[in-house]
Formats: C-alpha cells, structure tokens, sequence
C-alpha cells in the first residue's frame, strides 16, 4: 500500500489496537485506536493517509498532513539530530530532512521550503531542501488557460514566484495580479503563458468574462458592505483602486460597465452607487 499519500479504504474488523482497513488488492493495515473517529464503524469506506510509523510499519492516520508525497511545502525544524533534521508535518513521526538533502544546517524553530519523496533505498519517507531538483520544465501536457494549483514562495520586484501543480516553476506579474498574497499561500489560479524556458506565467483571476463577473460581484459585495455606496469611478487613482479592491482600474471600469448596463448601480460624481431596488 503507498505510503505517503490518501487512501479510500473499507473497514474491515475492530480489534484491541485498533480498526483494519482493506483495500480491493486485499491489502489490510491498522489504524491505531487514537485516530479512529467515534462514528467509524465495520463496512464503513473512511478516507485515511497512509506512512510508516516509528517501527517503519505501515499505518494508517486520520492526521491531516501538511505535505503529502512529491508536493512542495513549507515546514517548520523541530529539532536536529546526528542524521539530519527532524520537521514537524502534523503527523506523529516527524519528518527527516537528512543532511545531504539540506542547503545549509537547519536550526529548530525555522521554516523550510521542502520537497517530500520516498527514498528508494529506505523506503521512508524524506524530505529535501534541495527543492529546485525536483522542477520540471517539460510543460507539454499543460496550455494557456489551464487552471492550476500554485504555492507561494515569495515576492520579486518583478512579482510573485510560485510553484504551479508541485512540478513546475511560475511568476505571477505584480501589474496583472491584484490579489494579496503571502509565502507559502497556497490557492488556485490560471496560466496565462507557457515560456520557451518551461517557466510559467500566472495569473490570480481567470480572464475574460468570467474574471468580469467576478470582479463585478465583488465591486457588489463591496457596496453592500459600505451602505450602497463606493467613493470610485472612473477618474480615480489606479493605486488607490488596486490597494482597496485588488484588481487594476482597467478592470474596475470594465466591471462597473456591466453593473451599470444591468442597472444594478447608478454612476455619480463621487463615485458608484448600488441601486435600491436591487
């Protein structure tokens, strides 16, 4: 049974230890009576991940990992030890990053980017800090437009790097994204291009329409939560719309032109106004 990832599995019986779960390969293991919910029962499929505990035998947990195999996360140093450090990963048996796998000497208490794997020649689970190995730039499967998954690893002066599907690397622009994000976010966007280089460029909001109508329902939102009124139109600063509504003035003006065609605000002076009726 893999190790290191979810497993949809049936209960099987209960026993003293615990409860044993089966797959349909006819493959059992144990979950250990601290993690068995009060409402597991025989018969039942439950959703449970899967690893190696402290005598390297399989077991299953209904922990909830920050890391499962082959994805990327950041991780906190729990301690040092003679063959490596030791990350806390929510799971009971903490997480081995050995020395060869680490950039610099980790310290307790400090937060690593890091790559989980199976190390072929144990069989445990591993994590590496030497993340960059583990990038693809074979981007084939992938097109404009794909909705991914993206984690952030940090702000350039250029934007927002960010590692696309656990596999390949990105750049989400700081003029063409508006959202507020932070290091080691993780959340769903869009690629806007595949570069020749096999690095990605990202995008926060779906374009076209669909990033229309969702900046038009939160320009609503947003009225409704300020008493029907927003001090925006068209005149205002570009900044000041990109700080407080997090989407350019481009995108503003397109949104606030759909809203008004509906008749859903009114345009005045001083800004936009949410029409009583609606």
């Amino acid at each position: 049974m893999q190790i290191g990832i979810y497993h949809e599995l049936k209960v099987l019986r209960t026993t003293s230890v615990g409860l044993y779960l089966g797959n349909e390969a006819g493959e059992d293991i144990l979950l250990p009576n601290k993690f068995v919910l009060a409402h597991f029962k025989v018969d039942d499929l439950v959703r449970v991940f899967v690893y190696l505990d402290s005598d390297e035998r399989p077991v299953a947990t209904t922990q909830i990992p920050e890391i499962e195999l082959n994805q990327f996360g950041f991780l906190e140093v729990a301690s040092v030890g003679p063959v490596g450090a030791f990350l806390n990963w929510n799971i009971d048996k903490q997480l081995l990053v050995p020395f060869q796998e680490q950039k610099s000497k980790m310290q307790e208490g400090e937060y690593h980017l890091v790559y989980m794997f199976e190390d072929e020649q144990t069989q445990r689970l591993t994590a590496s800090a030497k993340w960059e190995k583990f990038i693809s730039k074979d981007t084939s499967a992938l097109k404009d437009l794909d909705e991914v998954q993206v984690l952030i690893l940090g702000e350039t002066p250029l934007g927002y790097t960010c590692i696309v599907n656990h596999l390949f690397m990105g750049l989400a622009y700081r003029n063409e994204n508006f959202k507020e994000v932070g290091t080691g976010d993780r959340l769903t966007a869009y690629i806007k291009q595949i570069r020749p280089d096999g690095k990605l460029d990202i995008l926060f909001q779906k374009p076209g329409v669909d990033a229309i109508e969702m900046n038009a329902e939160r320009i609503l939102n947003i009225l409704r939560k300020n008493g029907g009124f927003l001090a925006f139109h068209d005149k205002s600063d570009s900044k000041e719309i990109q700080d407080s509504l997090q989407m350019s003035k481009k995108a503003f003006k397109r949104a606030i032109g759909g809203l008004y065609k509906q008749k859903l605000i009114a345009l005045e002076e001083e800004g936009i106004r949410l029409n009583e009726k609606k």
